[in-house]
């Protein structure tokens, strides 16, 4: 299959094509490699990619709407898969202007190039920043979103609103999946994992926000991109379908991808400890402006769609990626 993917040097996006790639899949990769963290590891993932003669590297920002245009009739996708994104909630506080034309006007570039080539399913990347303000608990995909508590995810709640709207009036058969806190091994540098594990190893205290009195629905890397993979033979073909995140109105669906068990950032700290063999010295902070106190993911749709459901243990998760930060940056075992 003729598949395109964005954000194939970052974390997801280069999982997501390694394992397309691993399959025999003919792979369309477009990234900016933007400077928001180490340029040199989204060139690693890049050159790890480009060991498969069937993908095609294309390094540009979404924004330009001529590079996306050539890409893609090149390519002539059979699927889409729209992971690139300007991510992280603290960032946006800072450097608003970046999502704007990153989540906004890359994605309309997107859907524009889906719209003329009559692709006949994109998936796109939203996030459970979406559910903002949310109370109820767990989060489903036929709950309400109207409170974003960050312009991150107001700009990926206004991507699920595009998308629904170019959906229904031409009718594109659209998935938008939402991701519970993703980690695993070629992480971001930006992530808690990332950041409490290089910090422990190299003397310093961890920044633990609201007292460490947090949880999240923790989703490994593998389990992801499993689900992603399932649902790709899934496209909503027409409006109404039975699920929770099904449009009554288009062939759109959104769908939760979480591990459906949140785990206190407490027994995270404890676990990258027990990965590490030495103890992280934590840093009690306030909570941080955009963020929220818990995350929880009902994945009751995914798994009646494809039957899987992640279920990867945190410890194991965490040995894996402090298992690769090893490896990756050379340092020996304590």
């Amino acid at each position: 299959m003729r598949i395109l993917v964005t954000g194939t040097a970052g974390f997801i996006g280069f999982h997501v094509a390694q394992r397309l790639l691993r399959e025999g899949h003919e792979v369309t990769g477009i990234d900016g490699i933007t400077s928001y963290y180490d340029v040199t590891l989204k060139h690693k993932r890049h050159a790890m990619l480009k060991e498969f003669k069937q993908f095609t590297c294309n390094e540009f920002m979404l924004e330009d709407a001529q590079a996306m245009e050539n890409a893609f009739a090149a390519c002539q996708p059979e699927l889409v898969i729209h992971l690139a994104a300007q991510a992280g909630v603290r960032y946006s506080i800072e450097n608003p202007g970046t999502y704007i034309s990153a989540n906004l006007v890359g994605t309309y570039n997107v859907l524009e190039q889906v719209k003329q080539h009559k692709t006949p399913h994109l998936m796109m990347a939203s996030t459970s920043s979406v559910y903002g303000a949310n109370k109820e608990m767990p989060f489903s995909e036929s709950q309400r979103c109207d409170h974003p508590l960050s312009l991150y995810a107001a700009t990926k709640k206004a991507t699920e609103e595009l998308a629904h709207s170019y959906s229904y009036i031409w009718k594109l058969p659209i998935t938008a999946f939402r991701f519970f806190t993703v980690y695993g091994p070629w992480g971001r540098p930006d992530m808690a994992l990332f950041k409490f594990t290089a910090n422990t190893l190299a003397g310093k205290p961890i920044d633990v926000y609201n007292n460490g009195n947090m949880e999240r629905d923790f989703t490994y890397i593998d389990d992801l991109v499993e689900a992603i993979c399932l649902l790709s033979a899934k496209p909503p073909l027409k409006a109404g379908e039975s699920d929770p995140g099904a449009s009554p109105v288009a062939p759109y669906r959104v769908v939760n991808i979480g591990n459906s068990q949140p785990v206190s950032l407490m027994a995270f700290i404890e676990a990258i400890e027990k990965a590490l063999g030495k103890p992280c010295v934590r840093n009690y902070m306030p909570m941080q402006p955009g963020d929220v106190p818990r995350t929880w993911a009902d994945c009751s749709a995914l798994q009646a769609l494809t039957g899987f459901r992640p279920a990867t243990p945190v410890q194991a998760g965490v040995d894996a990626f402090v298992a690769w930060y090893r490896d990756y940056y050379k340092v020996p075992a304590c």
